[in-house]
């Protein structure tokens, strides 16, 4: 199993930046891609960012040059790095763990961290 705990949300004016943070227990090694999504009240989930194990990473067209995936794999955690927010980024950020295939479960999703970006 994988446990995964997200932090760093919170409120923010427009233009501001906050650093969120994911940190990943159990299962590390069979952890094969992380991915950022979020959703607002009333829309789809959107994926924002992801980062494979090998490192190579991936994002929205919406967060393209306003955020940065990263990770520790000393602290098994993965950062999103949110820059220039606007208020369009307000949602309910989760984390999802995808994991290796033959692993007996596909994948683990976080509890959220809310980022509200205020006009």
């Amino acid at each position: 199993q994988v446990q995964l705990v997200e932090s760093g949300g919170g409120s923010v004016q427009a233009g501001g930046s906050l650093r969120l943070s994911c940190a990943a227990s159990g299962s590390i090694s069979s952890i094969n891609l992380m991915v950022w999504h979020r959703q607002a009240p009333g829309k789809q989930r959107e994926m924002v960012a992801s980062i494979m194990s090998g490192g190579s990473t991936h994002y929205g067209d919406s967060v393209k040059g306003r955020f940065t995936i990263s990770r520790d794999n000393t602290k098994n955690t993965v950062y999103l790095q949110m820059n220039s927010l606007k208020p369009e980024d307000t949602g309910n950020y989760y984390c999802h763990a995808v994991m290796r295939p033959g692993f007996s479960s596909n994948d683990y999703w976080g509890q959220g961290t809310q980022v509200t970006v205020a006009s």
